[in-house]
């Protein structure tokens, strides 16, 4: 039980001496840069400067748009800060620095104003993300709320940017001029607010050991030194670039990996959950219910009732309840992948069927190919299928087939049992199950049945 937070303590010690490392490196390259002023030289290149403030507002808007996803999915305060961070400070450099790049207007400094303090309000509500707690209710109304707070911050931004006019400092002045003490001033409170994110996510990090909060604290690490640069060469217009913008760029790079690395997490997350309610339902329709029976017989027997009939009935009980066990373990783990699918699918069905109860007339045809995710999907779906049929469908036989039918791949299940008549409305929880794993795999979910002729079950996968 004391194993886990050692494990997680001996995890944070790595993360951190590689931020240690990290900061060594790149603090180094801070000193060479600060005692050989050759190096602190910006270029005029007004093309590869949109090149990167094109992919500033492209990495950002993709990182808004996976904590969106994680927002949607989990409804943390945490990733709703996280989308709006990223969302304002890509809007920033798509309206006040690619817009009028790409559209020819001239960008006064007005604009460049507007852009950095938009830049600086993101990576505030970036730094502010490691503190929130909670989550969410409404998620939609709370990403629409974001949405229009944002862009009514950067218009009121951009207002009183064009409102002082020519009483802000140019943000390109000339050679010789002296630097505006503002704008250096900016970027030191941009370096603390970057600052803030790495103690922010490494104290995240250290409390959660969740392998975002590393991604993002090690993000924030470059973003710091690129903003540390930026003080000590306050340079912002359109025309110039220093080595601060690389490494800006190389941040947002592992900003993305980090957030798409943390989805997929929370797919596999959610997967879990999904297949830990699965078994709970099937403990619940099927062991649980043969428990009850094995109980029941022990209260009749303790009541004093015959032993002659309460005895065999107690062993029926008790044998399908060991069966159904072994059936719940064999379905896991068969599904797991542990075995090739083919065997795997033949020895569930093999096993259902050995109580010649059902009758399984088994078809596979060795040219359909099924990827890993759709092996497992199709599983269960056959699985939840075949169980409904064995239980519900008073069925004595089922004809199981993996075919091709044209391009596609068909899987299909016929049963000769009573039928039913399909509700018009609704579903019951194993047919929407079964939908929503076709659907997880690109596939279209088909179910036919009529009273007294049986039931049809279709999946139909893409080429």
């Amino acid at each position: 039980m004391r194993q886990a937070p050692i494990e997680e303590q001996s995890e944070f010690e790595g993360f951190l001496w590689g931020e240690l490392i990290l900061v060594a490196l790149l603090g180094a390259a801070l000193a060479l840069f600060l005692t050989k002023p050759t190096l602190r030289s910006e270029y005029h290149l007004p093309e590869l400067r949109l090149v990167l403030a094109t992919l500033y507002a492209v990495g950002g808007g993709l990182v808004a748009l996976l904590c969106a996803g994680r927002f949607g999915a989990e409804g943390r305060r945490f990733d709703l800060l996280l989308c709006a961070g990223f969302c304002t400070t890509s809007a920033a450099w798509a309206a006040f620095s690619v817009g009028p790049s790409v559209t020819g207007l001239p960008q006064h400094r007005a604009e460049s104003w507007a852009g950095l303090i938009g830049i600086l309000g993101g990576f505030v509500l970036i730094a502010g993300a490691p503190f929130a707690r909670g989550r969410v209710e409404n998620r939609r109304t709370a990403l629409v709320d974001m949405c229009v707070a944002i862009g009514f911050f950067l218009l009121v931004v951009w207002g009183v940017s064009r409102a002082v006019g020519a009483g802000l400092p140019d943000l390109q002045p000339a050679e010789g001029r002296h630097v505006p003490n503002l704008l250096t001033a900016v970027f030191a409170l941009l370096a603390l607010v970057n600052l803030v994110a790495v103690v922010g996510f490494g104290n995240r990090f250290r409390n959660h050991t969740e392998d975002l909060d590393r991604w993002l604290a090690l993000g924030s690490t470059l973003l710091l030194f690129a903003s540390i640069q930026r003080v000590f060469s306050p340079l912002a217009g359109t025309a110039y670039v220093s080595q601060g913008d690389f490494l800006r760029l190389i941040a947002y790079s592992v900003l993305l990996v980090g957030v798409w690395r943390a989805i997929r997490g929370s797919e596999f997350r959610r997967a879990v959950a999904e297949e830990r309610a699965r078994v709970a339902r099937e403990i619940h329709d099927g062991l649980a219910q043969y428990l009850f029976a094995v109980t029941t017989q022990v209260s009749l027997l303790e009541g004093g009732a015959d032993q002659t009939q309460t005895l065999p009935r107690l062993k029926e009980a008790a044998l399908a309840a060991q069966q159904e066990a072994r059936f719940a373990v064999l379905a896991l783990s068969s599904a797991s992948g542990g075995a090739p699918f083919d065997a795997a699918l033949r020895r569930y069905v093999d096993f259902l069927t050995a109580d010649g109860e059902l009758e399984v007339e088994l078809e596979i045809d060795t040219g359909v190919h099924l990827a890993p995710d759709e092996q497992i999907e199709v599983f269960r779906i056959v699985q939840e299928g075949l169980s409904n049929t064995r239980r519900h469908a008073g069925a004595r036989k089922a004809w199981l087939t993996i075919a091709r039918r044209g391009v596609d791949r068909l899987v299909s299940l016929y049963d000769d049992g009573t039928g039913f008549e399909p509700p018009t409305e609704g579903a019951g929880q194993g047919l929407r199950n079964m939908r929503a794993r076709a659907a997880a795999i690109g596939g279209a979910f088909t179910m036919r049945s009529v009273p007294g002729r049986g039931t049809s079950l279709e999946v139909v996968l893409r080429p």
